[in-house]
């Protein structure tokens, strides 16, 4: 990884668009800190896209749509994505509505499977607002798990035919293969009409953690917030740039860095 300084003027000059994690990216402690949604508001003027893409869910995801200058959020790693549309509130979701409810059924007795055989383990807090994942909490509202048993979440998921990924806070487990990259292309060929394939160098993505793995290594402009380093060690490939602030600062940091490389 080389410092966020040592990306060049003319790469930053040709980007179009932040796609951008959420919890330890865009916040800090789990709190959005002022700058950090300055940031958001200035990349937005500058002219930008800005598409947070978060395992959070739909009810998160619906009222940060609403609230924030955004023009998407994509929810739940790649479930769905949530957009105004001439000011009305639209969600685009990837399965149809028979396919969620019998998966959802599946997700309610999973979910209560792992918080019986994984000790300190909980359902996230927003579990009864999630339309197509599995949320176990493991450092957000519980003592932080220990490595082996987040790693058990993960495998008891995986087991039950469900693609698994870890962020900071939850692990996260859902029936199908998308992630937050192929929703991400979707999201941006649908409501942009751009190929991310073929324009990789002009978006630039932003994370933090073992979940914005397929981002890292699909973004030549790939930062990591600081505390990314804590979770190297599960990335397959890190991320080629990083801030030297954490959170939400490191956020700000890259956005303000952006913002003045385009003059």
């Amino acid at each position: 990884m080389q410092s966020l300084n040592k990306l060049s003027n003319t790469a930053l000059r040709n980007v179009r668009g932040v796609l951008t994690d959420i919890d330890g990216t865009l916040t800090t402690d789990g709190r959005l800190p002022a700058s950090t949604y300055l940031a958001l508001d200035g990349l937005r003027r500058a002219g930008l896209h800005v598409i947070p893409v978060t395992g959070r869910c739909i009810a998160w995801a619906e009222i940060l749509t609403r609230l924030w200058p955004v023009d998407a959020i994509i929810g739940e790693n790649g479930a769905f994505y949530s957009h105004l549309h001439n000011g009305r509130l639209q969600t685009r979701f990837l399965d149809d509505a028979a396919t969620r409810a019998r998966n959802l059924e599946r997700i309610q007795a999973l979910g209560q499977r792992i918080v019986r055989e994984v000790p300190g383990c909980a359902l996230a807090s927003d579990q009864a607002w999630h339309a197509a994942d599995l949320a176990i909490d493991h450092a957000e509202d519980v003592v932080p798990l220990p490595e082996d048993a987040v790693a058990r979440i993960a495998e008891l998921m995986r087991e039950a035919g469900m693609t698994a990924t870890v962020s900071s806070i939850h692990v996260n487990g859902w029936f199908g293969q998308h992630d937050k990259l192929s929703m991400s292309k979707l999201c941006v060929a649908e409501l942009l009409g751009e190929d991310v394939d073929a324009r990789r160098d002009q978006w630039l993505f932003i994370g933090d953690s073992a979940n914005d793995a397929s981002m890292f290594a699909h973004f030549p402009l790939s930062v990591g917030v600081a505390n990314v380093r804590d979770i190297l060690p599960q990335l397959p490939v890190p991320p080629a740039y990083i801030t030297a602030a954490a959170g939400g600062e490191g956020f700000a940091e890259m956005a303000q860095r952006l913002i003045e490389a385009r003059g």
